[in-house]
C-alpha cells in the first residue's frame, strides 16, 4: 500500500459505501480488534482543525450497539475502513453475518490483517481510509422527523451510534 492525497482520490463514496460495501476495523494488535462490513457512511469534510486543516476531510460511519466492533469503536481513537476488490464480495458477507465474540471471523473469511500506527485493515484491500475518532453520538428516537426511518429500520429501537472520523491518512494498493 502507498499512501496518497485524499485530494488524488477519484472515487464515488455513495458507491463505495451503498453498492461495494467495506469494512470498518477498530482495535489493533495488543488489545484485540473486531471489524464489521458496513453499506452506510459518508466522506465529506468539515470543521477546522487547527494548524492549518481547515475544513477536515472526515467519514461518518453508523454501528449498533448489538455489533462486537462497538466494543473497540468506544475504546480506541483509531479505525479503519477498507475497500475492497469486488472479488472478496464473499468475505465481506460472510464478515457482515457472523461476529467476532464468537469466532476469528476475519480468518474464516480469508483476510489478512494488517497492524498499522495503532489500528488495523486488510492486506486484501485496494483502498483505506485511517481515521481518528473526533466525535461520537448515540442517534435517538426524538431526533427523527421522519418517523417511517424508525418503522422500516428500528423496529427493536436499537439506533446507531454515529461517529465522526479525521481522514489522517489514506492508503492504496499499488
Amino acid at each position: 500500500m502507498k499512501e496518497v492525497s485524499i485530494q488524488e482520490l477519484q472515487i464515488n463514496p455513495y458507491t463505495m459505501f451503498s453498492k461495494d460495501w467495506m469494512t470498518l476495523t477498530a482495535g489493533n494488535d495488543s488489545s484485540g480488534f473486531n471489524t464489521m462490513t458496513v453499506s452506510w457512511g459518508h466522506i465529506g469534510s468539515i470543521w477546522d482543525g487547527g494548524n492549518g486543516k481547515h475544513n477536515m476531510p472526515t467519514v461518518l460511519c453508523y454501528v449498533r450497539p448489538s455489533r462486537y466492533t462497538k466494543v473497540f469503536m468506544d475504546s480506541e481513537e483509531y479505525f479503519t475502513l477498507s475497500h475492497f476488490p469486488e472479488e472478496y464480495r464473499k468475505a465481506l458477507n460472510y464478515l457482515g453475518s457472523h461476529s467476532g465474540r464468537s469466532e476469528n471471523k476475519v480468518q474464516t473469511a480469508g483476510l489478512t490483517p494488517v497492524f498499522y500506527e495503532n489500528t488495523t485493515y486488510f492486506a486484501e484491500a485496494d483502498l483505506v481510509f485511517v481515521c481518528r475518532k473526533l466525535y461520537e453520538q448515540e442517534m435517538t428516537e426524538a431526533g427523527f422527523q421522519d418517523r417511517d426511518l424508525i418503522t422500516r429500520n428500528y423496529p427493536r429501537k436499537d439506533f446507531h451510534t454515529l461517529y465522526i472520523g479525521e481522514i489522517v491518512k489514506v492508503l492504496m494498493a499499488e
